[in-house]
């Protein structure tokens, strides 16, 4: 078991370490133009997810409708609360366990599938999560289909205390029930593959890696990771490096390069020079505990990809399951996330339990700000895209999947209504939500999950 789990993890690092070059899902529409008409915008979707939960009394707003007051942990959101919408009350039903109180409410986040229970990396999340349905729909539109960030390694063995194999801690976007996608941590990495070669006066990166396919870089791993397989695994491996091989076949087209080269306009040009920087800057003074500049540099990064179309779906984890980070760069806080979140309603623990969740709204602010700041069409970034922060959990002392903590940002194209708190019942689903946006992108979708069809109160 051992030998093959730790195959595999290399096989995926490999690939994850070079499919996602900016490169390699390009493929640019002949009618871009025309889908950037004021009449037709493109939708972008991103998802910021919050591991531990918040406390339901001090994150629910008062007061519902339009007539509602933003609560202290809500309170960053003050300035776009006219774009943003609270809902409460929902629930993913499919990841109640009597085994576990965090991986079945993390991996299935986007899937609002149950999972498996298993100890390998043969992990499922029970069904594709609802922004790759979004990337298969319009992903051959731009350079990449979605993008998948984070902060965390994911982390491999099993946490013993539930029996569940901690990689279903670290992804909630998944290809098909038992493919994770993965996730790049690294700001300088995720900025490189989709912007060094527009960055003026900046070394290109050189064209050979390129020219070879990244199926042979991980060549060794396969061969030894497939005689441990079975018939069916071999099979499903085959399909996941097709799949690889397929994009591949997008990367190298000298046209499609240019159509993306010709989306660098002089400001996205002038935003590049500046997070180059940035970046530079960070990795040389990068220790130490606080992680507010590297949350927002990969926030910056992915509000680079929607104005430049380079990618229209992105997913962003600010930690893996019981994450346990320390944020006593607070003012106030002296324990670990995970700590404070099984506060016992111990008044100490809560007051560092609030200011760690506000921390992660002002964060989700910074990025809903951004897109408020860049014109698109006749209105702005953040007016042509859904930008959903949620937690898999509510109160993390009692693992609770009830009320979970759920904004959404945007109007996806004017499809939604915003600046108000909604209230729906106890047990509503989830899955209903994502429904919703996929109804607003004109995604066919009869069945996701256990949803009970659109929201129609939300949509203009």
């Amino acid at each position: 078991m051992n030998a093959h789990t730790l195959t595999r993890r290399r096989l995926l690092r490999g690939l994850g370490a070079t499919v996602a070059l900016p490169f390699m899902e390009s493929i640019y529409p002949s009618g871009l133009h025309a889908a950037n008409s004021p009449a037709k915008r493109p939708q972008r979707f991103a998802c910021l997810f919050m591991p531990n939960g918040a406390y339901p009394p001090a994150w629910t707003p008062s007061g519902v409708g339009k007539d509602f007051e933003l609560s202290e942990i809500l309170s960053p959101l003050a300035g776009v609360k006219e774009k943003v919408t609270v809902l409460s009350g929902l629930m993913n039903k499919n990841s109640i366990s009597r085994f576990d109180g965090h991986y079945t409410k993390t991996a299935n986040f986007l899937t609002s599938m149950p999972i498996t229970r298993t100890v390998d990396a043969k992990v499922n999340a029970g069904g594709i999560s609802v922004d790759q349905l979004m990337a298969q729909h319009f992903g051959h539109e731009t350079l990449f289909p979605s993008l998948q960030y984070g902060i965390d390694r994911i982390k491999s063995g099993v946490d013993l205390a539930v029996g569940f194999t901690r990689l279903y801690g670290g992804t909630i976007s998944w290809a098909s029930p038992s493919t994770p996608c993965p996730r790049e941590i690294e700001p300088r990495f995720a900025f490189d593959r989709m912007f060094r070669n527009h960055i003026p006066g900046k070394k290109p990166l050189p064209p050979d890696p390129y020219k070879k396919s990244v199926l042979d870089l991980v060549q060794e791993d396969t061969k030894v990771l497939e005689r441990r397989l079975g018939i069916e695994d071999q099979n499903k491996l085959g399909e996941y490096l097709e799949a690889v091989r397929s994009v591949e076949k997008r990367i190298n087209k000298p046209a499609n390069l240019e159509d993306f080269a010709s989306r660098i306009t002089p400001d996205v040009k002038k935003e590049l020079q500046k997070m180059d920087l940035r970046i530079d800057e960070w990795a040389e003074y990068s220790e130490g505990v606080d992680i507010t500049e590297k949350v927002r540099l990969m926030i910056d990064i992915m509000v680079l990809a929607f104005w430049s179309d380079a990618s229209r779906v992105a997913t962003f984890m600010f930690g893996n399951s019981v994450s346990s980070r320390n944020f006593s760069f607070l003012d106030g806080v002296t324990d670990t996330h995970h700590s404070v979140s099984h506060h016992n309603k111990d008044p100490r623990m809560l007051s560092q339990y609030e200011r760690i969740s506000k921390w992660h709204i002002e964060q989700y602010n910074y990025m809903l700000e951004r897109l408020e700041a860049i014109p698109d069409g006749d209105g702005t970034l953040l007016d042509s895209s859904m930008v959903l922060f949620g937690s898999g959990l509510s109160d993390g002392d009692r693992h609770s999947p009830y009320d979970l903590p759920i904004v959404l940002g945007g109007s996806g194209g004017h499809k939604f209504k915003t600046g108000h708190h909604v209230q729906y019942d106890r047990k509503t689903p989830l899955a209903s939500l994502y429904q919703t946006m996929l109804y607003a992108m004109d995604i066919p979708s009869q069945n996701f999950a256990d949803g009970h069809g659109p929201f129609c109160e939300l949509l203009a």
